[in-house]
């Protein structure tokens, strides 16, 4: 599966619709990019079951600036609708296949107990400081 370009007005509809979803932010002026291409279209061969999509930042400001893009390449990747990763930087394939293996292998049920967690800490941990 080749990977698909995806806009401000589709993007939402692709990370809903598809369990997994990576999510390569570039530009063909940016030769690490280009470089990471290759890997990140060889690795959207070998895993059929996920989304391969690439967001070009040029063409694209509006939603680079929603996920405040950087520095490209940037490699974002959904598990049913949750960003689980986000760095800038090109992979080289060993590190994306074993990311990729990381993300198959979660438990989203814990992943999500987790985020919930945390939401919660949070406001308490604001409250407190306010009445500091």
């Amino acid at each position: 599966m080749t990977a698909i370009a995806v806009t401000k007005d589709s993007f939402e509809e692709v990370v809903a619709a598809n369990d997994i979803v990576l999510v390569d932010f570039w530009a063909a002026w940016c030769g690490p990019c280009r470089k990471f291409a290759p890997v990140f279209e060889e690795a959207s061969e070998r895993h059929p079951g996920a989304v391969f999509a690439k967001v070009d930042t040029e063409a694209e400001q509006e939603l680079a600036a929603r996920f405040g893009i950087m520095s490209i390449p940037t490699l974002m990747v959904f598990r049913d609708q949750v960003l689980l990763y986000s760095q800038a930087g090109a992979l080289p394939a060993a590190s994306l296949e074993d990311l990729l293996t990381q993300v198959e292998a979660l438990d989203m049920d814990q992943v999500r107990r987790e985020i919930a967690a945390r939401e919660q800490e949070e406001p308490a941990a604001a409250s407190a400081a306010t009445r500091s």
